[in-house]
């Protein structure tokens, strides 16, 4: 085998190495960068959840709020079942 050939040979396996490697690099990033999507996206939606909790229960004091003040009364419902 010629020395031309050997240092093709060489530089052929080589590239090939390095383009496996950076592949596999590539994809632990893009698998790395999809999981940190998903932690994110987890945060946000317990953070709505807290929002909508904290919302709902300022509501709740309102309400008791307001009943206290005014009256409630449950409305009168007609007997035929039209209003």
């Amino acid at each position: 085998m010629s020395r031309a050939a050997k240092i093709t040979l060489g530089a052929a396996i080589m590239g090939s190495a390095l383009i496996i490697w950076g592949v596999h690099h590539l994809q632990l990033t893009e698998r790395e960068t999809m999981y940190q999507g998903v932690i994110r996206d987890d945060e946000r939606r317990r953070e709505k959840m807290r929002q909508r909790e904290e919302d709902l229960q300022r509501s709740l004091e309102k309400r008791e709020l307001y009943e206290r003040v005014q009256t409630v009364s449950k409305p009168v419902s007609d007997p035929t079942g039209t209003k």
